[in-house]
């Protein structure tokens, strides 16, 4: 006999399919996520700190490269993510002019505007060689038939 999880439910109704990425060291950028089959709409990304950042001039944001089209458009604009500590949280807006929104005290401003991304990759762009990790998860709602995210 199976029970159906309303938390989980009404979570999946609401923001789409959650993917987690592992923690990792992002050193000088790297693909977080690979959007393959088509375009998805992107209802919420999440970004925890889980080893404090270095203290050290850390501009951080998130990219789009579409497999079709030109290539890194910017999700959210630089933030210096220099000593933030760990239970930071991380998220964008979904205005790519607004900056990548850091919560120092556990808790952060989710995304007000969601964002449509084609196939391709999500990205972290680093400006400086660093220490800290970051673990993250993205929702999405598939808007072409076969489209899905996974994390890279």
């Amino acid at each position: 006999m199976s029970q159906l999880d309303p938390l989980m439910s009404f979570t999946k109704m609401q923001l789409g399919q959650r993917v987690d990425r592992a923690t990792d060291n992002i050193l000088t950028g790297e693909n977080l996520f690979t959007i393959t089959g088509g375009r998805v709409l992107v209802t919420q990304i999440v970004g925890e700190v889980t080893t404090t950042m270095q203290t050290t001039t850390i501009n951080f944001n998130l990219t789009s490269d579409p497999t079709v089209g030109t290539t890194t458009n910017d999700m959210c604009a630089l933030t210096d993510l220099t000593a933030a500590e760990v239970g930071s949280l991380l998220s964008i807006t979904g205005v790519a002019a607004d900056a990548l929104v850091v919560g120092k005290s556990g808790s952060v401003r989710g995304m007000s505007n969601p964002m449509i991304v084609a196939a391709g990759a999500i990205e972290a762009t680093v400006g400086a060689t660093h220490t800290g990790s970051i673990k993250w998860s993205i929702w999405y709602i598939p808007l072409d038939d076969g489209a899905y995210v996974e994390a890279a």
